[in-house]
């Protein structure tokens, strides 16, 4: 039913594999955790850039919340696509970057697990964190406190299951 959504919602077609990519990485990242709503991480994971159908922009997590809000999705799906971006994003972050002036961290397992599954895909394809460091440093002003919640949110969902 979500990617009916997206297709509903005329989300480009590199987006929609980019979600189902998402997806099939959050589900791997749950499989580790017993605790959690995977019916919930796949809804959030297939929607989390459902805002792409709208803005290519930081934005799009403002949008998506728009967008699935008129399709009655739950409170916990709506947090995970607004707080989906990076590894979150602060207060002070988001006051910068022109957002609504409150804090867009991940709170929950199941919108930690997406946000970073998010991290983890470049497009349709899975990266590892290395790549993405690299890439923030690239690409983010003033990267260190990003990295340093990647880096976490690494430890936390990734590291810590690893042998």
């Amino acid at each position: 039913m979500e990617i009916e959504l997206l297709e509903k919602e005329n989300t480009p077609k590199n987006v929609i594999d980019h979600c189902k990519a998402v997806c099939k990485k959050a589900m791997k990242i749950a499989a580790n955790f017993d605790n959690v709503d995977k019916d919930l991480i796949r809804k959030g994971a297939i929607l989390h850039d459902i805002g792409r159908s709208k803005t290519h922009g930081i934005t799009h997590a403002i949008k998506g919340v728009e967008i699935a809000k008129k399709y009655g999705y739950s409170q916990d799906v709506l947090n995970i696509i607004e707080r989906h971006i990076g590894a979150g994003i602060t207060e002070e972050e988001a006051v910068k970057l022109g957002l609504p002036k409150k804090s867009y961290i991940p709170q929950t397992l199941e919108e930690k697990i997406v946000a970073h599954a998010d991290n983890l895909i470049s497009g349709s394809e899975e990266v590892d964190i290395d790549f993405v460091i690299e890439k923030w440093k690239r690409n983010i002003e003033d990267s260190d406190d990003n990295i340093e919640r990647l880096i976490k949110l690494d430890n936390e969902l990734i590291k810590a299951f690893e042998e």
